[in-house]
């Protein structure tokens, strides 16, 4: 709970405001969740955000898997909850990642959520670790 790393499976605009937590002004860091890993074997937390296209299906279910357990997923942006306003205009787009068969731990909605909804999320999902409400 101490020290999350994650993966972070950014797909659209969603993973600006991820990237824009981990820099200095909001400092995600000082959380212990400012590592940010590109392999999946190394890393706790799946943070999934924005659009999931029909395609990105089966390796966002892969990368879940290869990562150890304990394993933990935050959906981030209303397109990684529920398809967001793509879902109905679009025939590519998964509803969620909930859609995919993958238990979410946290939701952090918004389009794009704000760096401080990001952080908001990881103490949520830190709280829920150490068996907090």
């Amino acid at each position: 709970a101490s020290s999350l790393w994650s993966i972070t499976f950014g797909l659209a605009c969603c993973a600006f405001e991820v990237l824009a937590a981990g820099a200095s002004r909001f400092d995600i860091d000082r959380f212990g969740a400012g590592v940010f890993r590109a392999g999946p074997r190394q890393c706790d937390v799946m943070i999934v955000a924005g659009t999931i296209c029909v395609k990105m299906n089966d390796c966002i279910k892969r990368l879940y898997a290869q990562m150890p357990e304990p394993k933990y997923v935050i959906a981030m942006g209303n397109c990684a909850i529920s398809g967001g306003i793509f879902y109905y205009d679009t025939y590519s787009v998964t509803k969620g990642t909930d859609a995919l068969g993958i238990s979410v731990d946290v939701y952090i909605p918004g389009c794009p959520p704000k760096p401080e909804a990001m952080i908001a999320g990881v103490v949520k999902l830190i709280n829920k670790i150490r068996g907090k409400k």
